[in-house]
């Protein structure tokens, strides 16, 4: 039962020492108010806290001992349920009476579903970056092509990934659109990671990156969309498949 699983590998000194850092720097730093202080904290340590799930090293079905977190990051208990909670609002982690927080597992019907929500989000994004994207920009999302060309690490790769189609869609210029296909993108993206190789997707998906490209240096936004479309459709028939 998920429940019965619980935090087995402790969090990085790195990690630890970062939140512990910014948490000792707003309690030094007198002109901050406390709104900000606290506001802060609980931002660095969910950030932490996703780069273990989407990394694996936080799998789909533990428990997270929350009086176990907050010592670890030397933080208060409030702040550290208000990172839950965040992560709460991302779909990374449920709460369960009597068993308090677990980090979420993805069924094959939710990771249809979600990529469904993605496409919606994401072509909407594209139609209206393309036009708008600079030689900057598309010079940028070259670079990051080629270094996935060459990478076998599937973190670093899912890290890319992402990297590849923000650019693509940042000048939409919608800050809640990009927000919104940012959280979609991290419910998948954990799975993607921790899979990749076995789905036997970096080709396919790498082909599909460079016509997506070319397609946004034509300025040609129905042929980006459609090659979009099919790219997800991809994935979310492989995911879903691994996952059932």
């Amino acid at each position: 039962m998920a429940g019965k699983r619980i935090i087995k590998k402790r969090f990085s000194k790195i990690e630890i020492k970062f939140v512990t850092c910014y948490n000792n720097a707003m309690k030094n730093n007198n002109y901050k108010t406390n709104t900000i202080s606290h506001r802060s904290i609980p931002t660095a340590i969910t950030e932490a806290l996703r780069e273990r799930i989407l990394n694996g090293d936080l799998q789909g079905g533990i428990q997270l001992k929350q009086e176990e977190l907050a010592l670890q990051f030397n933080v208060s208990m409030s702040a550290l349920r208000e990172a839950l909670k965040n992560l709460e609002a991302e779909d990374l982690v449920k709460f369960y009476p009597n068993r308090g927080a677990i980090v979420s597992e993805l069924s094959a019907e939710e990771a249809r579903e979600i990529f469904d929500i993605r496409q919606f989000l994401e072509i909407g994004a594209l139609e209206l970056s393309v036009p708008q994207l600079t030689t900057i920009d598309l010079e940028e999302a070259a670079i990051v092509l080629k270094q996935l060309e060459n990478e076998r690490n599937s973190s670093q790769w899912g890290e890319l990934n992402k990297q590849f189609h923000e650019i693509l869609y940042r000048q939409a210029r919608r800050p809640r659109l990009l927000k919104l296909i940012q959280v979609m993108h991290n419910n998948v993206e954990r799975y993607m990671r921790l899979y990749l190789v076995s789905m036997n997707y970096q080709l396919t998906s790498q082909k599909q990156h460079w016509d997506l490209l070319n397609a946004c240096k034509n300025k040609d936004a129905k042929l980006a969309k459609k090659i979009l479309k099919k790219h997800m459709a991809d994935a979310s028939e492989r995911l879903s498949e691994f996952l059932s």
